[in-house]
């Protein structure tokens, strides 16, 4: 991915929020509220949390605001009853939020389903920040052709591809050894497999060091998040699987590092919150405040690294192995893993079970070249329906 130009900043910039009910989109909601003299909202989007959405588009006066459970259509119009914001409800109305003309849009949608609309912000040519770490895993070869295509600006949010980006030399790319994204290693770091079969959603989702939604907290305990984020790297800084490397850090403070042909390491620092890359995309390309809190080195006293143990956290594999594969492999894993992961948080399976439903459904799906996002429906849709089959087998002890 190349920086491109940067984009005019004489008028209020007008955004919109895919996603601003989730952990992301509230933390951009406080940003731009802090600073609302330099935002207009166009569009802002939820699955299904009307009263939260509805509150934010009129704090923020929205000109749309958009429920993606078609079901709560009135209940939305009713709560913004004489705001003269427009209500809109329904997966096709999410995808034309993302149309809507915003110069700046925030993609937070959670797993595949915000691929709709963050594609239309692209064919747009809008300035996208990207906090949707499936988009890429998913259909990386097309969204980025379509990124150039339409002169797109792309601007990853996840604190670790946020980091790689503000110390990456775009420039002179081939001075790039490799790059590094660190883990803080979930709240079962330390724990072994014994222990972890027996986790509850609970304690998966209480992750020691950030905030987020339970499918991403529970990715985190897994270790899945980081082997998306390693396909996500990939396709943002055309590095090969094996020119990316993970380290665990557990304080989270180094949030990933580049290093160079000469030795030198860059790394990118400061203390875990998630508004500080979303307020590095948000202003663009200028820097602009924010109230988190400033790192104090000293009083860390230390940062300690190790490597992460493939054995306890297989999805780290898993994740390496479709991305060396490619064409269908990364959205079948994204698939099957949102599958388990939902089958987990609702006390269907155990914790150890989600990477073995993922690798039973990457087996059961070989790898084929993606064609067009017509084929990824198709590719999604299989891998969903295998990873349900391959957990209706394991409630009934049916041999695979």
């Amino acid at each position: 991915m190349q920086q491109v130009a940067a984009i005019h900043e004489n008028a209020p910039r007008r955004v919109t929020v895919l996603g601003s009910t989730g952990s992301v989109g509230c933390n951009t909601i406080d940003l731009i509220q802090r600073n609302s003299r330099a935002f207009e909202v166009e569009a802002l989007t939820a699955f299904s949390n009307v009263k939260l959405l509805a509150e934010q588009a009129r704090r923020l006066q929205a000109r749309c605001a958009v429920v993606g459970d078609a079901g709560k259509y009135f209940e939305l119009k009713e709560a913004l009853s004489g705001t003269g914001i427009e209500a809109a409800a329904g997966p096709e109305a999410v995808a034309e939020a993302g149309d809507r003309p915003a110069e700046w849009v925030m993609a937070a949608i959670v797993g595949a389903a915000g691929l709709e609309a963050t594609l239309a912000a692209v064919r747009r040519g809008a300035v996208v920040a990207l906090a949707n770490k499936e988009t890429l895993v998913c259909a990386g070869s097309l969204i980025l052709a379509e990124i150039a295509r339409n002169r797109a600006t792309l601007l990853p949010v996840d604190s670790e591809h946020s980091a790689i980006y503000q110390v990456f030399d775009f420039e002179h790319a081939e001075a790039v050894e490799k790059i590094i994204l660190t883990a803080s290693g979930g709240p079962f770091r330390s724990l072994d497999r014994a222990a972890m079969a027996s986790m509850t959603p609970a304690q998966a989702v209480a992750h020691p060091n950030w905030d987020m939604g339970a499918k991403i907290s529970v990715d985190s305990a897994t270790m899945m998040n980081k082997g998306l984020e390693l396909i996500e790297a990939h396709h943002l800084f055309g590095l090969p699987e094996s020119q990316i490397d993970i380290v665990v850090h557990p304080q989270s403070v180094v949030h990933s590092l580049v290093a160079y042909t000469d030795g030198s390491v860059l790394a990118q620092l400061g203390s875990p919150d998630m508004r500080t890359p979303i307020a590095y995309a948000l202003g663009w390309p200028k820097r602009m405040p924010t109230p988190a809190k400033r790192l104090d080195l000293a009083a860390i006293g230390s940062l300690t690294f190790e490597n992460p143990d493939p054995v306890r956290f297989p999805a780290l594999r898993l994740a390496r192995e479709a991305l060396k594969a490619g064409g269908t492999a990364p959205a079948v894993l994204n698939a099957a893993n949102e599958v388990a992961v939902h089958a987990f948080l609702k006390g269907q399976i155990g914790f150890l079970d989600i990477a073995e439903t993922v690798e039973r459904t990457l087996a059961a799906l070989p790898a084929e070249p993606l064609t067009s996002l017509d084929h990824l429906r198709q590719v999604d849709a299989a891998a969903r329906d295998r990873a349900q089959l391959n957990l209706r087998r394991n409630s009934l002890g049916v041999a695979h």
